[in-house]
């Protein structure tokens, strides 16, 4: 009799063993209580306790008790890693705590546009919330130093792209990534280039490519806009390239460029200097790059805007005063 009521008992006790193993497991596969994408961070030294109570108090999880037990069964989901982390609706905590254990964080991203310049990357940079900010008392010496870019002035060097990050990355180590982007992306550039040109060194390239970035947003123009700037310097003109001249006014420009703007002697404004300016000035992108390496084949030798993107190309000077009275003049 004693034996088959111990029988009965071991059996009941599996049966309640066996449901609260199955309700374990359902509940940690229920979805969390989102409906829309959600970060999370997980801070050093947090322990499946402590995170399940941060799940309750944001009203994503109505009970920590399941969660908390299935990972006692379960010490290998126990090793939080610290970082951000994406939810996104129908996760459920089970998958959630996997995804920490895993180490798999969300990236974060930032994307830096062709023809911007350094000062943008550096407010761009001071706005992302999940960078760690390390610039903000450097001077720009300091930090093309610190980037590891020879240069005093680190225009130009850094490739515009999208930099994908996890939380907490510094922002220099964004800038480090884009100089070596850049670096690789000039020299595949400067190795396939076209014989002739009156450059000495892939700086001067680089300078020539940051030029022609500023000078169109229409990517089928800028081979074309290349060849006018290499003919110029090939006949010792000088480039007279508004742009530079923009450039080196820095913080007094208004945006409204004027004739005494381009009488006023600066190491950039290229209707009073020879040749190019001292350093680039903005970021060029893969197809600049390519346009100052491999120009269009052309006599042109003048160029101007036709108010609506594209250019009016001439081979002499009467034929470009006609285009910027018919495009210019008239427009003002």
């Amino acid at each position: 009799m004693i034996k088959k009521i111990l029988l009965l008992a071991f059996i009941s006790l599996g049966i309640v063993i066996a449901a609260l193993l199955i309700a374990l497991d359902h509940k940690v596969k229920q979805p969390l209580n989102i409906n829309a994408e959600k970060l999370v961070e997980i801070k050093p030294g947090t322990t499946v306790s402590s995170f399940s109570k941060q799940l309750v108090k944001k009203n994503w999880l109505e009970n920590r008790f399941w969660l908390r037990n299935y990972v006692r069964l379960h010490r290998e989901l126990a090793q939080l890693k610290a970082g951000v982390y994406l939810i996104k609706p129908g996760m459920t905590s089970l998958e959630l705590v996997k995804k920490i254990v895993k180490g798999d964080e969300h990236q974060f991203s930032i994307t830096f546009i062709e023809g911007t310049s350094f000062k943008e990357w550096l407010s761009l940079l001071a706005e992302q919330a999940y960078l760690a900010q390390s610039l903000s008392n450097k001077s720009i010496k300091e930090i093309a130093a610190a980037i590891g870019i020879n240069e005093e002035n680190p225009e130009g060097w850094l490739f515009p792209d999208t930099y994908a990050f996890t939380a907490y990355a510094s922002d220099l180590s964004i800038l480090k990534r884009a100089n070596v982007k850049m670096e690789q992306e000039l020299d595949r550039h400067w190795q396939t280039r076209a014989s002739g040109l009156p450059y000495s060194t892939p700086y001067q390239a680089l300078i020539m490519a940051s030029i022609i970035e500023k000078e169109s947003g229409q990517v089928a123009e800028l081979p074309l806009i290349a060849s006018v700037f290499v003919n110029r310097l090939d006949k010792k003109m000088r480039l007279q390239t508004d742009p530079t001249v923009i450039y080196g006014l820095g913080e007094g420009f208004d945006g409204d460029i004027k004739r005494s703007h381009l009488k006023e002697k600066t190491p950039y404004n290229t209707y009073r200097i020879n040749g190019l300016p001292p350093t680039p000035i903005a970021m060029p992108g893969s197809t600049a790059l390519k346009a100052a390496l491999n120009p269009a084949s052309s006599d042109y030798l003048y160029f101007v805007s036709k108010g609506n993107g594209y250019h009016e190309f001439s081979t002499n000077l009467a034929d470009h005063n006609s285009a910027v009275a018919r495009y210019q003049l008239r427009k003002k």
